[in-house]
Formats: structure tokens, C-alpha cells, sequence
């Protein structure tokens, strides 16, 4: 296939074909990446709760904007949270917020509310960090 008058009509879709493939396949690694997500021990955020109006019933989710890795912070019952990076284990993309939980917008792993693995393309949960609260300030204290 040296050029279009050489090439039939399927050879011209097989080859097209390949290229588009190869095309999203390329994209997929794409993304809005963090490959350099601190170590365990690496992050302290004091979060006002009064601040993100999701946690104010039990089942929200807010994003936590930090300097570093983003945190989404899950109300999980009347007076526990729970945080977890919101950086895919599989390959370092920003995860997003949906209603049960959180997706990868790159390879479309779904994690439940409580960080779970639920499907898609991955093979473990989402990274959780500890949670210390003070009803007293209405805050709460994430760490790793």
C-alpha cells in the first residue's frame, strides 16, 4: 500500500480502521493525571464543614480543594465523615463525584461511597486518610 492507487477499497477501511483504534487507544492514558500524589503522611487539611453544603446530610460528597491531592470528603453517617483521594490507583487520573460515588473519567472505574472498587478497569479501592472531627469548631481534620 504505497499510495491510494495501489490500495482497494478494504484495504483503505482496515488501514483507517487501525489508525482510529490506535487513535483512542492513545487517548486513554490521557487525562488529567497526578503522578506525583504525596506519600502516606504527606497531607493535613482542616476542612469547615459549614463550608460544603453536600455534607450536610449523611451520603454527601464534597470536593476538598487542597494544595496537593484532591480529597473528596463522604458524610457517612450523623456525626462521621470519611476522606479519600480522588486519584485513580489505576493510573493517576482525577476522579469525579457522581451520585452513588466516584468514576475515572479516563478508563471508567466506578468506586462506591465508601472508596470501593465496583467496576470498570482497575483492580483496588480508593486511598483513604483519617479523619479526626470537632463537632465544638464544626471541622473536621483529614490526614495520611
Amino acid at each position: 500500500m504505497s499510495g491510494c492507487n495501489s490500495c482497494s477499497r478494504r484495504d483503505f477501511v482496515a488501514t483507517g480502521t487501525l489508525a482510529a483504534v490506535g487513535a483512542f487507544l492513545a487517548a486513554c492514558g490521557g487525562g488529567d493525571s497526578n503522578p506525583t500524589a504525596p506519600a502516606p503522611g504527606g497531607v493535613t487539611v482542616t476542612v469547615t464543614l459549614a463550608s460544603f453544603p453536600a455534607l450536610a446530610t449523611v451520603g454527601g460528597i464534597a470536593r476538598v480543594t487542597t494544595t496537593g491531592t484532591p480529597i473528596a470528603v463522604v458524610r457517612s453517617g450523623p456525626a462521621s465523615y470519611r476522606a479519600f483521594s480522588m486519584v485513580c490507583p489505576h493510573q493517576g487520573t482525577t476522579i469525579g463525584i457522581t451520585a452513588t460515588g466516584f468514576r475515572c473519567p479516563n478508563h471508567g472505574a466506578t468506586f462506591n461511597a465508601n472508596g470501593g472498587w465496583i467496576g470498570g478497569q482497575n483492580t483496588s479501592g480508593l486511598v483513604e486518610f483519617t479523619v479526626t472531627s470537632n463537632a465544638t469548631a464544626g471541622t473536621i481534620t483529614i490526614t495520611s
